[in-house]
C-alpha cells in the first residue's frame, strides 16, 4: 500500500513542502529512504524502526521504500521521522489515511517521544501558505509554532500520542495560538549596557544616534579602553523597539540557527553581534554545504560590531558592507 504524508524542508531561511512517500511491498525485508537525502535522514531508518516498535505499534518486516519529494533537493536534519514513521503507519492500516491531510515536523528517540526541531517556525509558516490547516509539531517547539496565525497546531510529545490522536481514541487539544503582540512586552535587564549610563563621550554618543537613526555604518577610531567596545554594546538601548513584524523577521533566522531557546517563543531584543576577527568567511557571511545563516543574518534589525576592524580579510569586509545595504 502507498502512502503519503506531507512534510517540510528549510532552504536557507525560507520553508518548502516535501511529500514523504511511504510504499510496502512483498519482498526481503529493507528499509530505503530515496530524495537526496543526508545522513542524518539515512538514519531515520533505525530511528523510526525501534519508536514504533517501542510505542505499541507493528513494524513490517517487508520491503519500504521512502520518497522524499522533490526528489532533487537535499533534505537534512531528522524532522522527517515523525512523517516517516506516520507514513509507515498509513501504509500498514494502523493509522486511518485521512491522516494525510496534516503536516508532521518532529524527530523521534527510541523510545517514541518527540524531539525538539529547529527551523519550525518557517515551515510553519510555509504549511499556512500552502493552506495546510493543521500542523503537528513537538511539544517543545508548540509555542514558536504558534506564532503563525490562521494555522491548527497539534502538540506532540510521543508517537503514541499522535497514533492515538490520529485513531480517534485520545484527541490532542490544538495549542492555544498566543497573540504574538503580547509578547512584545520587553523589559530591559539591569546588567544590559545602556547609553544613559555612559558618562562623558558627549560627540561619539551623538554619532551613534545619528547612525542608529539613519541606518548608518560608524567607524570608531581610538586607543584601547577609550570606550568604543561599551558604546557599541549600548547602541541598542537608543534604537526604537521591534515591530511584531521585524520580530519575527529575526525569530525565524534565530529558528533556523538552532539559536532560538526553547522558552523564548519571540525574540524581542535587537541583536547585538560581535564576532572575532579570526571567524570564517561562511560565520560570517552565511553558507556552507548546508546553508545556515551568518553573523550578519544574526545581526539583522540590530547591530553588527567588528572589533578589531583591520584584521578582517579584505574579502569578509566586502561582503558585510555589501550586505549592510
Amino acid at each position: 500500500m502507498l502512502a503519503k504524508v506531507l512534510s517540510c524542508a528549510v532552504v536557507g531561511l525560507e520553508g518548502a513542502v516535501v511529500e514523504v512517500e511511504v510504499d510496502i511491498s512483498p519482498g526481503l525485508p529493507a528499509f530505503n529512504i530515496v530524495g537526496l537525502p543526508d545522513a542524518a535522514v539515512q538514519e531515520a531508518r533505525e530511528r523510526v524502526r525501534s519508536a514504533i516498535r517501542n510505542s505499541g505499534c507493528v513494524f513490517p518486516m517487508r520491503r519500504i521504500t521512502v520518497n522524499l519529494a522533490p526528489a532533487d533537493m537535499r533534505k537534512a536534519g531528522p524532522s522527517y521521522d515523525l512523517p516517516i514513521a506516520v507514513g509507515v503507519l498509513v501504509s500498514t492500516g494502523q493509522v486511518p489515511a485521512e491522516a494525510t491531510s496534516s503536516l508532521f515536523l518532529g524527530e523521534l528517540s527510541l523510545d517514541g517521544s518527540v524531539r525538539e526541531t529547529h527551523g519550525v517556525l518557517p515551515m510553519v509558516a510555509v504549511a499556512k501558505q500552502n493552506e495546510i490547516a493543521t500542523v503537528v509539531v513537538p511539544a517543545v517547539n508548540a509555542r514558536e509554532a504558534a506564532l503563525v496565525e490562521g494555522v491548527r497546531i497539534i502538540p506532540a510529545s510521543s508517537l503514541m500520542e499522535v497514533v492515538a490522536h490520529l485513531s480517534g481514541l485520545a484527541v490532542i487539544a490544538p495549542y492555544r495560538v498566543e497573540d504574538p503582540r503580547s509578547l512584545l512586552r520587553y523589559q530591559r535587564s539591569p546588567d544590559e549596557a545602556d547609553m544613559a549610563h555612559v558618562k562623558g563621550q558627549e560627540h561619539v554618543k551623538r554619532a551613534l544616534e545619528v547612525a542608529a537613526a539613519g541606518g548608518h555604518n560608524m567607524l570608531m577610531v581610538g586607543p584601547p579602553g577609550s570606550g568604543k567596545t561599551l558604546l557599541a554594546r549600548a547602541l541598542p538601548s537608543v534604537l526604537p523597539e521591534m515591530t511584531i513584524e521585524e520580530s519575527l523577521e529575526v525569530t525565524k533566522i534565530y529558528s533556523v540557527s538552532g539559536m532560538l531557546p526553547s522558552d523564548t517563543p519571540l525574540i524581542t531584543q535587537r541583536p547585538f553581534r560581535a564576532p572575532h576577527h579570526t571567524i570564517s568567511h561562511a560565520g560570517l557571511v552565511g553558507g556552507g554545504r548546508q546553508p545556515r545563516p551568518g553573523e550578519i543574518s544574526l545581526s539583522h534589525r540590530g547591530v553588527l560590531f567588528l572589533d578589531e576592524l583591520p584584521e578582517f580579510g579584505q574579502q569578509d569586509l566586502e561582503n558585510t558592507f555589501y550586505k549592510s545595504y
